[in-house]
């Protein structure tokens, strides 16, 4: 593991170690923690868990649409953290592998073909492209309209409800309850995360103690 103890120490060793993942504290003595990584989204599409006392919806969204990858609001479970780190590292792998299973549930992105427990589950266009783009960022919390700009286009700031109903629609076909769900959890306000998914070398950029 790697650690840099301000911003622009943490932006040279993204780049010079290379990591497996990042963890990036927004509060840095030298620059705010967005500037951050939206810097080192410039140059690399490393995996970066963001923590932060910031709970504010604001913030949230800011960092998630920056390039954020997850979002952790301090206090948090070390046990926690370390099952969010897993489940991005892991979801890296299945880019690569064109295939994802989990729970009973498998996809073959290249035939658009998904199975739950065994039985085919037909899926409308749309609802495939949400599906996929959630198991593709497994363990990673996707912004409203990060999701809807992928599935509508720009055109999806004017039909934002339409991400709510298809997201419902998809639920049902996963037989998933939103309120105790298995598959897709809601983040209020923000957006949605795949829930799932070892761990190598990350970059941890924080301020010091």
């Amino acid at each position: 593991m790697v650690s840099a103890l301000n911003g622009r120490d943490g932006i040279a060793q993204a780049g010079l170690a290379q990591p497996d993942l990042i963890i990036l504290d927004l509060g840095l003595p030298d620059m705010d923690g967005q500037y951050v990584l939206r810097h080192i989204r410039e140059f690399s599409a490393v995996p970066i868990i963001v923590l932060s006392v910031r709970d504010k919806e604001s913030d949230k969204v800011l960092a998630l649409d920056s390039g954020a990858n997850d979002y952790v609001v301090k206090p948090f479970s070390v046990l926690e953290l370390l099952a969010r780190i897993r489940r991005l590292l892991q979801s890296s792998a299945i880019a690569v592998n064109q295939t994802f299973v989990a729970k009973g549930l498998a996809i073959d992105y290249a035939n658009r073909h998904v199975t739950l427990h065994g039985e085919d589950i037909r899926l409308s266009k749309k609802e495939f492209a949400l599906l996929r783009h959630l198991t593709e960022h497994a363990g990673q919390l996707l912004t409203q309209s990060w999701l809807g700009r992928q599935i509508w286009g720009v055109s999806y700031e004017e039909q934002s409800h339409y991400l709510r109903i298809l997201v419902g629609r998809l639920r049902s076909r996963l037989g998933d309850d939103a309120s105790n769900p298995v598959y897709i959890e809601t983040e209020p306000g923000v957006g949605y995360r795949f829930i799932d998914v070892q761990n190598n070398h990350p970059v941890v950029i924080s301020p010091p103690a």
